[in-house]
């Protein structure tokens, strides 16, 4: 399976976790988490870098506390595009992006076939 799939799973069901496990987050259904997943992914590959970039001094000022800010706005931004998708307050966006970025990174280190190493010993012997 390619990774860009193996993540987009994984995105996509960090997003249910953060819905059951956060009451300011809500999905109406498994498509909705699926699209908000494929949307988040996009929004995070074009638009999040821009705005790292804008806000790169508060960012340093802040220890990096303020890219958290950041995150929240892009799940707030793909709430607000996606149906069935309801984040009810920036606090509960910010505390959702940690979860999904969380749960989303574990679930996808574990999905990730792992590489296999073959060691091969070959041994020489001296020619007399």
């Amino acid at each position: 399976m390619p990774a860009f799939v193996i993540r987009w799973v994984a995105t996509a069901l960090a997003i249910g976790v953060a819905a059951q496990v956060l009451p300011g987050i809500q999905v109406d259904g498994l498509w909705a988490a699926i699209v908000a997943a494929l949307l988040l992914g996009l929004v995070n590959v074009t638009l999040r870098p821009i705005l790292l970039l804008l806000t790169l001094p508060l960012t340093v000022v802040t220890l990096g506390l303020f890219a958290l800010v950041v995150n929240g706005a892009m799940l707030v931004l793909v709430a607000s595009v996606v149906k069935g998708v309801h984040v009810a307050g920036f606090g509960s966006a910010v505390l959702g992006a940690i979860l999904i970025s969380l749960v989303g990174s574990l679930l996808t280190w574990l999905l990730q076939p792992r590489p296999r190493v073959h060691v091969e010993v070959q041994r020489f012997t001296s020619v007399p």
